[in-house]
């Protein structure tokens, strides 16, 4: 009986048309390393919270953006403060900030040119987040559909994306999750509700557990703990969805995760090194 059937369902996967799918690709060697991307101190640490959890209280955090390197193709995951704040510093609100090197110069160190990265990935459109963007004009531009919505509709946002949004470069509106390379190694997780569109980052760096990079879910180690939502969130609903998933992805995977504005994760990550690999 089980041949007869093994044979029939043969006959029919023939007559379908019917092909096993390609073995996967061997996959390239990933590296990840931190870049420094500014400083911000905050004056009100209250702003992070909707619920009064911080009153009173200050912070330094850390304005981190990181090098991904898959094989031979490079991608840079957010893009800091302007590069016109290097050795100077302004006041936003409850935000004082500062920035002691660009991106560009960071890169050039390690002998790496800004027409070789492949993709700037932004996990949102937050002025933290998209500083030196277009200093990379020839990548392909990663972005939350949602998020690259709100960027074009902002003079000033939108004055950060020149070379994609007049057309001279790639810009490819992320809906939801997306797998970067196509071999799953860095793979862009949908997590809205800081802003429409934000996205958080699972990087499979070669030899060592996953990495999850929060983005702005969360920006210091005591809103995990608390569910701390900041008043200038977009949704709250989604911001504490989104605190499951992640957290529901990490427990899966055995994730590490680093906070990217919280100056104790960001270590979790190595600096890029000041000479060529």
């Amino acid at each position: 009986m089980h041949k007869r059937i093994l044979i029939a369902a043969s006959a029919w996967l023939s007559l379908a048309g019917f092909q096993a799918p390609p073995a996967p690709a061997p996959q390239a060697e990933v590296s990840i390393w931190r870049l420094d991307c500014g400083e911000i101190h905050v004056t009100d640490l209250d702003v992070f919270s909707d619920a009064w959890l911080y009153e009173g209280q200050q912070k330094t955090l850390t304005d981190s953006c990181y090098l991904i390197r898959n094989g031979d193709r490079y991608m840079l995951w957010d893009s800091g403060l302007p590069a016109a704040l290097v050795g100077n510093s302004a006041v936003d609100g409850v935000f004082r900030l500062s920035l002691r090197t660009s991106i560009r110069d960071q890169l050039a160190r390690f002998g790496v040119r800004p027409d070789q990265i492949a993709f700037v990935a932004i996990s949102h459109s937050h002025f933290d987040h998209i500083g030196q963007a277009s200093d990379f004009p020839a990548a392909t531009l990663l972005i939350g559909r949602a998020d690259w919505e709100v960027i074009r509709a902002n003079p000033e946002s939108a004055a950060r994306f020149v070379p994609w949004i007049s057309g001279g470069a790639t810009v490819r509106p992320v809906g939801r999750d997306h797998d970067v390379f196509g071999d799953r190694s860095v793979v862009m997780l949908d997590m809205p509700g800081h802003t429409p569109g934000h996205h958080s980052l699972l990087v499979r760096a070669s030899g060592r557990a996953p990495i999850l990079l929060t983005g702005d879910l969360y920006h210091f180690t005591e809103q995990v703990r608390n569910a701390g939502v900041p008043i200038f969130n977009t949704n709250r609903a989604d911001t504490l969805a989104s605190f499951a998933r992640f957290h529901a992805i990490s427990d899966a995977l055995g994730a590490q995760i680093v906070i990217q504005h919280e100056p104790n994760d960001i270590m979790r990550v190595p600096p890029i090194p000041t000479t060529p690999q």
